[in-house]
């Protein structure tokens, strides 16, 4: 009889740990339950629940990890890093830790601090550990560039995965659709109204050309027929002005059509493509 008296209280030990456990366990189910019904902010309070009671830091690294999603599908991106990171110091393994900073970068590219996210890339890469890796890094490193309009070095990064990946045939399209800002503006120092048509804006360009011809003939006809002062009047108020405006116009159709290219290839990889997306 005493033996079984020395036994209840190690037995209730054991039961308190058990439950407690069961009701960890419980609280994550139901903070998880929040997160795939997309409350994510309710799911946010669980979590940090679970995190305060648990004493064993079992749930640590999955629920640190679950609040940084929570807040980038809230578009809290700083908050979303600072989970992330919080979980790669909680990580049991370079799985874990790996899985962690690619959410880190995935994070900066929607916040769009490229540099950070590059560096990071290059960060992984170096690491040893990591070395057979390198597609992921590669992937997200080409998604960095992306959100930075530099589709070329898009393409040089997902042709490291693969020469046809469907990522770098968009990003060499995208590339070589778009139109050379400073080119559109030196040939329209050259020839007022060329850089519009180079953009294929015809009509604005055969304008700009007209416009500046026709002032030109004016500015050129004063001088000949020694009419001095009207010549520096057309030249200052009509012809100067046709022409400076045909170099600024050039770089406005320009830059306006280079945002139009990415933002189509923006909206095919928005709703259109099937991969994985910051």
């Amino acid at each position: 009889m005493k033996i079984i008296f020395k036994f209840i209280p190690v037995y209730f030990f054991i039961a308190f740990i058990i439950r407690g456990q069961d009701n960890l366990s419980i609280q994550f189910d139901y903070a998880q339950n929040l997160f795939d019904g997309q409350q994510y902010f309710d799911a946010i309070t669980e979590y940090k629940r679970l995190l305060f009671f648990d004493s064993e830091n079992k749930y640590s690294f999955r629920a640190n990890m679950k609040i940084g999603e929570c807040y980038k599908a809230g578009a809290k991106y700083d908050d979303a890093v600072k989970y992330f990171s919080v979980a790669e110091l909680t990580a049991g393994s370079e799985d874990e830790i790996f899985e962690s900073k690619l959410e880190i970068i995935r994070s900066n590219i929607l916040r769009r601090t490229t540099g950070r996210a590059l560096q990071l890339c290059d960060d992984l890469e170096n690491d040893l550990r990591f070395g057979s890796k390198s597609d992921d890094i590669n992937y997200w490193r080409g998604w960095a560039f992306i959100f930075a309009d530099d589709w070329k070095n898009a393409s040089k990064s997902f042709g490291k995965i693969n020469p046809y990946h469907e990522l770098k045939l968009l990003a060499d399209r995208t590339d070589k659709a778009k139109v050379s800002v400073t080119f559109a503006k030196v040939i329209s120092y050259i020839l007022p109204g060329a850089g519009a048509i180079y953009c294929g804006n015809f009509l604005s360009g055969l304008m700009s050309l007209g416009w500046n011809a026709l002032s030109g003939y004016w500015t050129i006809n004063s001088f000949v027929e020694k009419r001095a002062f009207d010549g520096i009047v057309a030249g200052e108020l009509v012809w100067l002005r046709f022409y400076r405006g045909a170099i600024q116009n050039a770089e406005t159709i320009a830059i306006e059509k280079n945002i139009d290219i990415t933002n189509n290839s923006l909206r095919f990889l928005q709703y259109e493509y099937k991969g994985i997306k910051p």
